[in-house]
């Protein structure tokens, strides 16, 4: 299929991927007679206006998981699959108006920081290390799994190769610059991003409508499959069990969300780097109307290959290139690889390059919190608490790019995972409601102890597992349940609020704990700017679910 690639596309990637470079390394510069610490890698000098910040939250949000993954589940789905998009935009409101006020407070570098002020520094520990495992075994090998399987799909490139490709060009600038490096080519990349996925979304629908343009296409989608634009779906619809109906809207997705958007060190590390609280809320507003658009650009193209691929008469107008490598119910994850071939010369470099930002950009994220994780919480507390700044930069270094091989090694044992971003979901889902529980009650119960924590976290795991068993296959035994896996996380969450809650009571006969955060009403308060961009954010979403709602 690379014979399908012509100059222009060759070239509009080429010039994208210097572009990328030349400002990574330009903003990684040390200024003359500055030595980088800690602040200025990590943080990126706590120096980040609001626009780097919206446009970071979504680069680092938007990979491979949605350009493959999610379109794949439009493929399968169909629009419901957006809840996770839109609820996400209600979830990034949230967290700028109640979390990042306390986090910013406490001048934070790290998530399980937080952990260690509220709680102790068994449990940090205990965290830290299960999100570096996190990070490198799941989310770094799946983004470059996926991302290798685009350039495989589209180019024909093997897929070790596009591992070590995408994972050279994500090191080239984020190893040596750090956040600074990272956010500022984020701005850019969102740029490509979005612009190269409205292209995309924009040919599927002008190809359904034969050539009638994007409002014709929409019509023709939505006539040939109503019922892949239902928001809501019911028990008879074969996807029940990845978005159970109204458990979508009150139930377990507000696990995952507020976990992701909330406690994970890679998307709100940009949020503690801002200038002001101030400044990262008007980042947070950005971000939550970019998430709004994304399903345009990531949701709607595979429900219109979906359209193509079952329409006799548009498959063969498209003709013998319509027969690579067809995506099916069975292989949803080619819809988005599969669609890019139709785009004509010179658009086609526009798209794969929006494909190209949205992996790079997410692994460069994921190796820049890592290091972050293991050089702050692990590196500084346990091997060299008085490492210089040269040293501590130089560990994060390391510690990203050895993250970056151990991910070289996972991403292609992932291979023959179809959906994968519902994959993804339901196994991280396995472990979040715990954290949540930890981190929920941390913030808003000052009753809250370190032992029920660490009890509650443990014991959630467990849970988890039974409700996973029962999902699998167990359900006839009256010992398990067969619940959706949203449904189970928001289950595991209660059950392991409820164990925090009763061991808190016990161990301090319903008395504060003395690690208890202070909360006043001056802390939430927010400004003019943000509450109307959070208003109408809201009732654009309201509009949206009204509209599709079954």
């Amino acid at each position: 299929m690379a014979s399908t690639f012509g100059f222009w596309d060759y070239f509009i990637f080429i010039a994208y991927a210097l572009l990328i470079l030349s400002v990574g390394l330009y903003v990684s510069r040390d200024k003359k007679g500055h030595q980088k610490n800690a602040e200025d890698y990590f943080l990126a000098g706590k120096s980040l206006p609001w626009w780097a910040i919206g446009a970071s939250l979504i680069a680092a949000n938007i990979s491979a998981e949605q350009f493959i993954g999610m379109s794949g589940s439009g493929f399968a789905v169909g629009l419901a699959i957006a809840s996770y998009e839109w609820m996400a935009a209600i979830t990034l409101l949230i967290v700028g108006k109640f979390f990042l006020p306390i986090f910013i407070n406490k001048g934070l570098y790290t998530i399980p920081e937080f952990v260690e002020q509220r709680y102790s520094t068994t449990l940090k520990t205990i965290l830290a290390i299960f999100w570096i495992a996190l990070y490198v075994f799941v989310n770094l090998a799946s983004v470059l799994y996926l991302g290798a399987l685009a350039l495989e799909t589209i180019m024909g490139i093997p897929m070790v190769y596009g591992v070590i490709g995408l994972s050279l060009f994500a090191a080239a600038y984020s190893l040596y610059g750090g956040l600074s490096a990272v956010a500022w080519t984020d701005v850019i990349q969102v740029i490509f991003l979005v612009l190269g996925g409205l292209v995309t979304t924009y040919l599927a629908l002008n190809a359904v409508s034969d050539g009638h343009g994007v409002f014709a296409g929409l019509k023709t989608v939505y006539e040939a499959v109503p019922e892949k634009f239902a928001m809501i779906l019911d028990k008879s619809n074969p996807e029940y069990k990845n978005l159970p109906g109204l458990g979508v809207l009150v139930g377990g997705l507000w696990v995952a969300n507020l976990y992701y958007w909330g406690f994970n060190q890679y998307i709100i590390q940009r949020t503690l780097a801002a200038k002001s609280l101030r400044e990262s809320q008007k980042g947070i507003i950005l971000a939550a109307f970019l998430k709004i658009i994304i399903p345009l650009i990531v949701v709607i193209p595979g429900i219109a290959a979906y359209v193509m691929v079952n329409d006799p008469i548009t498959m063969n107008r498209l003709g013998d290139l319509a027969l690579n490598n067809i995506p099916s119910l069975e292989q949803a994850d080619k819809a988005y690889p599969w669609l890019l071939q139709f785009l004509p010369v010179g658009l086609k470099g526009v798209a794969f390059a929006a494909l190209a930002a949205a992996i790079v950009s997410s692994l460069a994220s994921m190796l820049n919190s890592t290091s972050t994780i293991f050089t702050m919480d692990i590196y500084r507390q346990y091997v060299n608490k008085d490492a210089s700044a040269k040293q501590t930069v130089k560990v994060g270094r390391l510690t990203a790019a050895a993250a970056l091989v151990v991910s070289c090694i996972m991403a292609p044992l992932l291979g023959g995972i179809d959906q994968a971003f519902q994959f993804i979901q339901e196994y991280t889902g396995l472990v979040s409601p715990g954290i949540l529980a930890v981190f929920l009650l941390g913030l808003f119960w000052k009753k809250a102890t370190n032992r029920a924590a660490i009890v509650g976290a443990l014991a959630s795991i467990p849970i988890a597992l039974y409700f996973k068993v029962g999902q699998n296959g167990w359900s006839e035994s009256p010992l398990f349940v067969n619940v959706p896996f949203l449904d189970q996380m928001g289950y595991t969450l209660l059950l392991t609020m409820g164990i925090i809650i009763l061991v808190s009571l016990r161990q301090n006969n319903g008395a504060n704990d003395p690690k208890g955060i202070p909360l006043t009403k001056e802390l939430f308060k927010t400004s003019p700017k943000f509450n109307i961009g959070a208003f109408a954010a809201l009732i654009i979403i309201a509009a949206i679910y009204a509209l599709f709602w079954n």
